[in-house]
């Protein structure tokens, strides 16, 4: 078997990105300008990294951004305060507020205060529950960003078995959700398996799509590995490398190297999953702006 095909995540955002063009423009002949309010407490470098190519994105996309940037001291009251000032903003669509947030700070009791038709990453309880009975209109963006990944390569889920390493609310709970819906690049069937899964070698070799999500490098070998299987890699993690200027490099949870020799598709660390996550917030922020309509 030839090696896997590289699914190419900077491709695909761009074309996401060129598909909102229309949208904006559509919406800006309603002098509707799409908003993004990102909020950053403390920091931490990868957080500020991450913040700024959004509003970076947004920019090029001719869409309205803002950074909040608060200290790591800030009071839970004072970020639920912040959050209720965007909910009532009219510039604004969509609510980000980056993780990790500092321990003094209870995450999910913030997101209740965000207005569901803001939550632009999908963590509502209300928007949560959407997705759960398939009626989600902002949906969690790596996950969301996961299936179309595999939309745009033409990679048919429809009675696939699916395998998902990790148990996360930000990944592995959402993505399987979406993969066992009913409907276009759904029904599959799934399986979360996560660190406690007994013979997860086992699990894992069922898998015709696995997706790791485990926060481990290079956690999955090509032993785990199903021969022609569709490999979605989330995880980002730093290791020790001595020959890079930054003295680390980025690699997943996913073997990258023995595996593509194995799988049939496969998203390198960077350059995958990630670039998704971004295009998808950008989405979701326009469809807020179409939603709310002002």
């Amino acid at each position: 078997m030839t090696a896997a095909i590289i699914i190419d995540g900077k491709e695909v955002a761009k074309s996401i990105r060129q598909g909102l063009r229309p949208r904006i423009a559509k919406l800006k002949e309603n002098e509707i300008v799409p908003g993004l309010a990102a909020v950053l407490v403390g920091d931490n470098p990868a957080s500020q990294t991450y913040v700024n190519s959004k509003a970076k994105a947004c920019d090029k996309l001719g869409m309205y951004s803002e950074v909040i940037r608060k200290p790591a001291s800030l009071s839970q009251e004072e970020l639920i305060e912040i959050v209720e000032g965007l909910n009532a903003n009219r510039k604004i669509h969509g609510i980000l507020v980056q993780s990790p947030l500092p321990e003094q700070i209870d995450e999910p009791e913030v997101t209740v205060h965000l207005s569901p038709e803001k939550d632009v990453d999908g963590f509502h309880p209300f928007n949560v529950g959407q997705m759960l009975i398939g009626r989600g209109k902002l949906l969690p963006c790596t996950p969301h960003g996961i299936i179309k990944l595999l939309e745009y390569y033409e990679i048919s889920t429809e009675g696939k078995e699916a395998v998902v390493v990790g148990r996360s609310n930000i990944v592995g709970k959402p993505v399987a959700v979406l993969l066992m819906q009913k409907g276009k690049m759904a029904n599959a069937t799934v399986t979360i398996a996560h660190s406690r899964t007994s013979n997860l070698r086992e699990v894992c070799g069922r898998a015709d799509i696995l997706i790791a999500a485990i926060g481990r490098a290079n956690f999955i070998n090509a032993d785990m590995v199903k021969e022609g299987a569709v490999v979605i890699d989330v995880g980002i993690n730093r290791i020790d490398d001595p020959n890079r200027e930054k003295g680390y490099r980025l690699v997943g949870d996913v073997d990258f190297e023995s595996v593509k020799e194995k799988a049939s598709y496969i998203t390198p660390v960077p350059g995958g999953v990630g670039p998704m996550t971004i295009a998808m917030l950008l989405s979701n922020t326009v469809t807020a702006a179409e939603n709310i309509g002002c």
